[in-house]
């Protein structure tokens, strides 16, 4: 089954272009496309989207007020922010809202495909901060091992379980119970979450890296 997408972006070039490349696709179908957030809230509620890509800037309804509902009323639903900005406030404040993911408008186009098709399947896309940028101060001690500290540190550069088990020289099956055990301390279900908690509270050294995995 094809990837379901509505698209917002209230420069008309910049919808064109999105649209047309995101066409090429075998297994993407663009469900619909805006230049204003209030109409993107009725063309998700009438096309029920895979996956949602939003500008930041978008007119009308500002984006953060459109993930939020998005998300309200549609919880299964992806809503990716797309952004020329790459201010750390501005990541942390989507995701906080519930965006599945941020991805920089500086992505080549012809990667932006494979992009929503991996933040389909579970992977986050940060844009790295500043240099210099430091995260707000580290939260009290959630209870995380040596052990797990250092598997927070490995999804947070996007390894997949696979290749956790791999690096650590560990099973599999190993990864996802060092993963469930740190869900459960950061009261989280899932990566992004856990990335997202992780990000906000300082317990790695900050989205440094280009992809965050959020599947498992």
């Amino acid at each position: 089954m094809p990837i379901r997408v509505c698209i917002a972006d209230d420069h008309p070039l910049t919808l064109s272009g999105i649209t047309s490349t995101l066409a090429e696709a075998d297994d993407i179908e663009v469900a619909g496309v805006t230049q204003r957030g209030e109409l993107l809230l009725d063309i998700v509620a009438a096309q029920a989207p895979d996956l949602v890509l939003l500008d930041l800037d978008i007119s009308g309804i500002g984006s953060i007020e459109c993930v939020r509902l998005i998300k309200q009323h549609h919880p299964h639903i992806k809503v990716v922010m797309l952004a020329a900005s790459e201010d750390p406030s501005h990541i942390a404040e989507a995701l906080h809202a519930g965006a599945t993911a941020y991805v920089g408008k500086r992505i080549n186009p012809r990667d932006l495909a494979s992009a929503l098709r991996q933040i389909g399947e579970g992977v986050v896309y940060l844009t790295a901060p500043p240099p210099g940028y430091a995260s707000e101060p580290r939260a009290p001690d959630v209870g995380l091992t040596e052990r797990e500290l250092t598997m927070l540190e490995a999804i947070s550069r996007g390894l997949s379980t696979k290749a956790i088990s791999r690096e650590l020289w560990i099973t599999e099956k190993t990864v996802k119970f060092h993963l469930t055990n740190i869900y459960r301390k950061l009261g989280v279900t899932n990566r992004a979450s856990a990335m997202r908690y992780a990000f906000d509270h300082g317990l790695i050294d900050g989205p440094a890296q280009s992809s965050l995995s959020a599947a498992g």
